[in-house]
């Protein structure tokens, strides 16, 4: 755990008000995932882009189950910002439990879901993801392996929010749902 620290402690040597500003709207995006959610709703009501938006949506569901519900209170892992309480945070002290990110999960989640839809999109849900993570680090709020665990079981949450769709499609529902669209208004998956 002290070579965690030591990555830690290094981002708190390299805070500086505009890297402070910009990391700090990123990791706001990920507060409760709402930007994820309203961006998988937006999606969802698009006829064109529906699959993308139940993909997305099943992701952050199975993240809500898998981090939230079942990792973090089994876990238990201290954050690093309760155990060294003397580091200056400049977001606010989360309550719940360090193991793994959930901002950073979350981030994975979606973007792994629009990947494995819209591969385009996916990469630059991506890039977010990835600041999403190193903002948590930046901010002091999870340790290394927090966000890198949140990266690697964010994705396979989008991989089978992703899966879910795609089977969903096969469907008697899925199948009526294709019927009912006008040729080449179905962009994902």
């Amino acid at each position: 755990m002290e070579w965690e620290f030591i990555v830690l402690d290094w981002f708190q040597s390299i805070q500086n008000p505009v890297l402070t500003k910009i990391l700090g709207f990123v990791t706001m995006l990920g507060e409760a995932g709402w930007f994820w959610i309203l961006l998988g709703v937006l999606l969802f009501i698009s006829k064109k882009y529906r699959t993308c938006g139940v993909a997305l949506l099943a992701a952050l569901l199975l993240d809500l189950v898998l981090a939230n519900m079942i990792l973090k209170p089994l876990v238990a892992r201290p954050r690093p910002c309760w155990i060294r309480d003397t580091v200056e945070l400049l977001v606010r002290v989360p309550g719940d439990y360090s193991f793994p990110s959930g901002h950073t999960m979350a981030s994975f989640a979606a973007a792994g879901a629009l990947y494995f839809t819209k591969r385009v999109w996916g990469y630059w849900a991506m890039v977010l993801a990835f600041f999403m993570g190193i903002s948590r680090l930046y901010f002091y709020v999870h340790f290394p392996t927090d966000v890198l665990a949140g990266l690697v079981l964010g994705l396979l949450c989008g991989y089978l929010g992703a899966l879910f769709m795609k089977k969903a499609r096969n469907t008697k529902f899925g199948k009526l749902y294709k019927e009912g669209l006008e040729h080449g208004e179905e962009k994902c998956l």
